[in-house]
């Protein structure tokens, strides 16, 4: 059975949570890459960011929907949710705009669970994982190329 660990690429582009956003869609687009790992100075995995992520940041605000009675202003959606959205339209730096707490698999993850997640999650990326540390990171193309 084919695992995590023999598609894994282990030269591994990352970012840390304080590389500007300019400098990580840099990186995405000269590595024709789709996402890549945030880590830590320990080399622990604490975010991914992905294209997707970065496209956000061009999303039209939309105007939050309240309800008015009698001079009272009701709003009818969460003020974190909308705080989150800003924060994430306006990141300056990647931990503003990453996904913290990713999915991720061991390398002893079978090549069918990866594939599982890939398609019902819609991953690109998933970064491989023993404990906290960063060790591998398997993209649809590793994927693909062990497909007979």
């Amino acid at each position: 059975m084919i695992k995590a660990k023999d598609i894994m690429k282990t030269s591994i582009i990352s970012v840390t949570p304080d590389t500007g956003i300019s400098k990580a869609v840099k990186i995405l687009l000269d590595n024709h890459i789709n996402g890549v790992p945030v880590v830590n100075e320990q080399n622990e995995l604490v975010g991914i960011l992905c294209q997707s992520d970065l496209i956000f940041q061009q999303k039209k605000m939309s105007v939050p929907p309240i309800f008015t009675i009698l001079d009272s202003i009701i709003p009818l959606f969460s003020s974190r949710k909308l705080e989150e959205e800003l924060l994430k339209i306006s990141a300056a730096s990647v931990e503003q705009a990453m996904a913290a707490e990713p999915v991720t698999v061991t390398p002893e993850t079978p090549i069918s669970e990866i594939a599982s997640l890939m398609v019902e999650k819609h991953f690109h990326t998933i970064p491989v994982v023993d404990g906290t540390k960063l060790v591998g990171i398997i993209g649809k193309e590793d994927i693909l190329r062990h497909v007979n």
